[in-house]
């Protein structure tokens, strides 16, 4: 099963991965967490080019390459690969984001996100976990954790209130997804996320041998 992420920078979303991973696997399920972009060798590499550096470094056309590319690499050297052992793949981000921040809320790039994405990557998840946060809260979360990998941060919490409305409009339009109200103590809202997960995990039919 391969299970996503999402939300606004500062949602919480980093340490619900990381807390579904640990839960599902006490259970002996086998996970793989992993993030976006990164991920694979190659993917991470990407990654300090697109998260650092001035707001500016790039056009949304450059990111949406850049993104994909990252993904592709990740495709294959990390997710495939899992989800071939049978194992439960946990991603921070994938194609959603791009979605919403190079499709929709840095540019009016959707058709060419989608196009890209049928063509280069061509998988979706089985469930996309949307963890939704007043994006002025989100935002104080996020520039609160420090570190050099605030490009898009630093873009200020006007593009973060587009993002959140993009993403509840992808929620809207998907099945796979699941909304949990992120605005709470951490451990209801990884009780939420472990429930839904539990739901869909149980909804799955077996893969023929």
């Amino acid at each position: 099963m391969f299970i996503t992420f999402e939300g606004i920078d500062g949602s919480g979303k980093s340490t619900q991965a990381r807390r579904l991973a640990a839960a599902l696997e006490a259970q002996g399920q086998p996970c793989v967490l992993t993030r976006e972009p990164g991920g694979s060798v190659g993917a991470e590499e990407i990654r300090a080019l697109v998260l650092q550096g001035d707001p500016d470094r790039w056009s949304p056309e450059t990111e949406l390459l850049l993104f994909t590319a990252a993904r592709r690499d990740h495709l294959e050297q990390t997710i495939r690969p899992a989800l071939a052992r049978g194992d439960i793949v946990i991603c921070d981000r994938f194609a959603d984001s791009t979605r919403v921040y190079q499709g929709v809320s840095r540019g009016d790039l959707r058709a060419k996100v989608d196009a890209l994405h049928g063509l280069m990557i061509g998988v979706e998840p089985d469930l996309t976990v949307l963890i939704d946060m007043d994006p002025a809260q989100g935002l104080a979360r996020a520039k609160g954790r420090g570190g050099d990998e605030e490009r898009f941060e630093d873009m200020g919490v006007d593009l973060q209130e587009k993002m959140r409305a993009a993403f509840l409009d992808l929620a809207k339009a998907n099945a796979r997804f699941v909304v949990i109200d992120g605005a709470r103590d951490i451990a209801c809202v990884a009780r939420d996320v472990l429930a839904a997960v539990t739901m869909r995990l149980s909804q799955k039919p077996e893969q023929p041998a």
